[in-house]
């Protein structure tokens, strides 16, 4: 049986970026995803560059934010460039409204380097009605998504990574505490090395192998909401919710949080508190139609830290999962941080904050495949 060099498992944007670095640094990979790629959180997210007040974040959160957030203009402009397909990377800012946190604000941003000022929506916005008091961040942008997602996709195929849609990965194979490979709808691949990026699902895999890690799916409902282009520039937050302004004129209304495990439907509830929350922001909205609804399941974890390493005490394993909100902004550095390690690689990033001990349980009554 052919041993594959580097098995990358999950077709997110954390597997797929991830994939695409190790691919790029000469190594032959191969990819399982167990529906279609990128179709589950990744699709659904707003695209936004930077955490939601990002202040109430762990340090280690914005260590990952702050290089993906400069890394993103360039990885955009190479993909649109090799693929044809224009990720949309946009700099519109956001306008983060209410005057609450704002000495909080102004220390973080201080500490990171982050150009933050206090600004009212009537001014980031003069041919809107709306107004309100707020922090405007200027150097904030945002990606589409499924743009991005479908130029990573044709990258990957161009590095020749060899990819697999519909590839259910039941369990893994082992020797003592060395990985030997995994099983794929019913048959043993051979594998070195086996990043496991399943977003949600990560924890339902590991967890038979001494790593019960604390990620869980977290719904995220949104909707569409059609305006004529130009009709919106800048991102607009208030509380929990925020609009993104696409160049087709697009409005993305997000976003819902429901612990409901594993249930990915849509509602009538979240799209009514979603058009009210939309109208509040900005009551000129009221004037369009909601065209689109659809929800994704995040992979929580405490504090949205993520977990990225190798296994303790499985040489060969590795993860990168529970990203939460923010899978899409700490993309780039988290896939360098990972590709880092399974290479042995010199890195830039410490990889202690996120690594896969602090979910440690006893391994040794693992299951194993023969």
């Amino acid at each position: 049986m052919r041993t594959h060099p580097i098995v990358v498992v999950g077709g997110g944007v954390i597997g797929l970026l991830t994939a695409r670095e190790l691919a790029r640094a000469g190594h032959e990979v191969r990819l399982f995803e167990q529906q279609r790629l990128g179709r589950e959180a990744s699709w659904a997210a707003g695209g936004i560059l930077s955490p939601l007040h990002p202040w109430r974040y762990p340090d280690p959160v914005m260590y990952l934010a702050k290089p993906s957030m400069e890394a993103y203009p360039a990885l955009c402009e190479s993909l649109a460039r090799s693929t044809g397909i224009d990720p949309e990377w946009t700099g519109s800012g956001l306008m983060r409204l209410g005057e609450d946190e704002r000495v909080e604000a102004q220390r973080w941003a201080d500490r990171f380097e982050i150009p933050l000022e206090p600004r009212s929506l009537g001014e980031v916005c003069p041919d809107r009605g709306g107004d309100g008091a707020g922090l405007w961040m200027p150097s904030v942008a945002h990606v589409r998504s499924p743009r991005l997602l479908r130029a990573l996709e044709a990258e990957l195929r161009a590095l020749k990574v060899v990819i697999h849609e519909g590839a259910t990965v039941e369990g893994l194979a082992r020797e003592r505490e060395r990985l030997t490979g995994l099983s794929v709808n019913g048959e043993t691949v051979a594998a070195s090395r086996v990043v496991v990026c399943g977003g949600a699902w990560t924890r339902a895999l590991l967890e038979r192998y001494g790593l019960a890690l604390p990620v869980r799916p977290m719904r995220g409902q949104m909707i569409v909401i059609q305006t004529p282009p130009g009709f919106l520039k800048p991102m607009i937050l208030k509380g929990a919710r925020y609009l993104v302004p696409r160049r087709d004129g697009a409005v993305l209304v997000g976003s819902t949080m429901e612990s409901v495990g594993f249930v990915k439907e849509t509602t009538e509830a979240a799209r009514d508190d979603l058009i009210a929350a939309a109208h509040g922001i900005l009551p000129e909205l009221a004037a369009y139609p909601v065209t689109h609804q659809w929800a994704g399941l995040r992979p929580s974890s405490p504090e949205g830290v993520p977990f990225m390493g190798e296994h303790p005490e499985i040489r060969g394993l590795f993860a990168s999962t529970g990203h939460f909100r923010n899978g899409i902004v700490l993309a780039p550095a988290s896939a360098r941080l990972v590709a880092d390690l399974v290479l042995a690689r010199d890195g830039t990033l410490d990889p202690a904050p996120y690594g896969l001990d602090r979910a440690l349980e006893d391994a040794r009554d693992a299951p194993m495949l023969k």
